[in-house]
């Protein structure tokens, strides 16, 4: 049987301004440097505005009703029976130290259920709002989305809890319907693996889970019927052992290995502890049968920084890297513009698309620290817009507020705020565009020292977390770490805000201004309001040849 298949890949390169491409990181607590398990994730897309999300724990009355609203759309779904009472959320984490992120996939065409109540989004939040860990919220969101129907296409999820990382796969059932025009399929085909201690994993919208144990409960689960499923709708034929969620569900085409994947293949190469080169052919889109394992064993312990960092990823120093071709234009700019395809002459190229991309909404590293109590262990690093030139600021999910800057409340994507993060962050990035190897090299930089800066000072922040938990009440160490990350969140805010004015001065008109040792701008002997001559920085050599190549002779010197 033939079926149609659509990958949300497909849509960026065909330039869908509402598409969803998104990328997580798994780190379990052997392959963190402080024995925590974290995830990272950005929500990549054109129309999401970046803000922090805030839900604090709650209680209800016997019969209250949730409406359900898909996310990223606010389409309206239906409502559910809500619970009795609820977990505080922050952003992706919640007080108990559970972090969910998530990329979408697409899948076989007809695997959605038009009818369906609640959406990927939708699950994300109600389990963060009533789960404790990573396998309750994986039961709790199938078991919805079978009881109430899947109203998105497939999904990767990324759970981590304090002891354990899970890595879930799900799509809606093809929907099928009786005499009384009643979904006798209503549901979903899934899959969950357990991420091994010591190890590392990542999903970038491709479908990742291929083969799986049928027999081993600790580490593996999955849809009682799966396999009667497959079979019924002629998807599969083989042996349970053989058969593969990934490839049946969704397979990989070229956009698929080259957008998605690679972003993968990035991250194993980095930090894996084995030779993903022998990958490459796969990453390149080449080759969809060599597939690369869901996880590897991590070649060191990371750090929050080190997976900061690479969520900052363009793929430099590899066969992938954008600052080597003539379309990082004169200043070697590690991005390209939308869509993911462009046509020359009949032949069609791609645009890559790295872990690091300009339409982030927002992203994050999520720390669960079992080592520490719920009310200090957990732990968002927070950050809005592209990575590549966007700011952590930690915020403890035990808060009891969210700082006003990041709130959803502060502006839109349609709507300014001067007192936005996300549009504080914005103005320096298209800034930085224009002249990345100078202005991103600086906001890098900068970001740099803030971050590193506040790693330390997290360190003390805990300390005198935990002796207030320790001589005093909870309370009180969560009304210190609201006001600890609300100082830090604004201060970041105000530091953003300068930095915007001085990038401004110092590189206004394609030129740099000189500066002494200490950073002040070097003025003319005769004012102080008048700098001496700016340095002329021109283009890269690269991208001087090109213009020769393509008009020197028109641009040539004559003597």
């Amino acid at each position: 049987m033939i079926k149609k298949f659509l990958l949300t890949a497909i849509f960026c390169i065909a330039g869908s301004a509402v598409s969803f491409a998104c990328t997580n990181l798994l780190i379990t607590r052997k392959a963190s440097a402080d024995s925590s398990n974290m995830v990272s994730y950005s929500a990549d897309s054109h129309t999401r505005y970046g803000c922090l999300v805030f839900y604090p724990a709650a209680r209800y009355g016997r019969n209250a009703m949730l409406p359900i609203y898909e996310w990223g759309k606010n389409r309206y779904l239906g409502e559910i029976p809500q619970a009795r009472s609820t977990y505080s959320v922050i952003g992706n984490m919640n007080e108990h130290q559970l972090i969910i992120g998530e990329s979408t996939w697409g899948g076989l065409e007809d695997h959605v259920d038009p009818e369906g109540k609640v959406d990927y989004g939708s699950l994300i939040y109600i389990a963060l709002q009533r789960c404790r860990t990573a396998r309750e919220a994986i039961k709790l969101m199938v078991g919805l989305a079978n009881e109430y129907g899947y109203a998105s296409t497939g999904e990767s999820i990324s759970l981590a809890d304090k002891d354990e990382v899970w890595f879930l796969e799900m799509i809606s059932k093809a929907p099928a319907y009786d005499e009384d025009s009643v979904n006798v399929n209503k549901g979903v085909v899934w899959v969950a693996r357990r991420i091994p201690d010591g190890c590392i994993s990542a999903h970038a919208n491709a479908a990742r889970i291929t083969t799986f144990p049928t027999d081993d409960s600790l580490n593996c689960m999955y849809a009682p019927d799966i396999f009667d499923y497959v079979r019924k709708q002629g998807l599969y034929e083989g042996p349970d052992e053989n058969f593969s969620f990934a490839d049946t569900f969704g397979p990989l085409d070229f956009s698929g290995m080259r957008g998605c994947e690679a972003r993968v293949w990035s991250f194993f190469n980095r930090f894996g502890d084995e030779d993903m080169s022998v990958y490459l052919d796969f990453a390149k889109g080449d080759n969809p049968s060599n597939r690369m394992p869901l996880f590897v064993k991590a070649k060191k312990r990371l750090t929050v920084k080190d997976v900061a960092d690479m969520m900052r990823d363009r793929y430099e120093g590899t066969y992938f890297d954008m600052t080597k071709d003539l379309g990082a234009g004169g200043h070697e700019l590690p991005y390209r513009w939308r869509p993911m395809s462009f046509e020359v002459d009949g032949n069609e190229y791609v645009n890559e698309r790295a872990i690091a991309t300009q339409q982030t909404g927002f992203w994050f590293v999520g720390q669960s620290r079992k080592h520490m109590p719920d009310e200090i262990g957990g732990i968002i690093w927070f950050g809005v817009d592209d990575a590549g030139t966007s700011p952590l600021t930690p915020i403890y999910t035990s808060s009891y507020e969210i700082p006003w800057n990041y709130s959803e409340e502060n502006g839109s994507m349609v709507e300014y705020s001067p007192t936005s993060m996300f549009w504080a962050v914005n103005r320096i990035a298209q800034f930085a565009y224009l002249r990345y190897n100078h202005i991103g090299a600086e906001v890098r930089a900068v970001i740099d020292e803030h971050e590193n800066a506040m790693i330390e000072k997290v360190r003390s922040i805990d300390s005198q977390a935990m002796s207030i938990y320790e001589n005093s009440s909870t309370r009180r160490a969560r009304k210190y770490l609201t006001r600890m990350s609300l100082l830090n969140a604004e201060y970041l805010f105000y530091k953003w805000k300068e930095l915007d004015e001085y990038l401004l001065v110092k590189y206004i008109d394609g030129n740099t201004k000189k500066q002494d040792k200490d950073g002040n701008f070097i003025t003319n002997p005769y004012s102080d309001k008048i700098p001496v001559t700016p340095d002329f920085p021109g283009y890269t050599e690269r991208f001087k040849r090109g213009i020769v190549e393509s008009a020197g002779e028109r641009l040539r010197v004559r003597k």
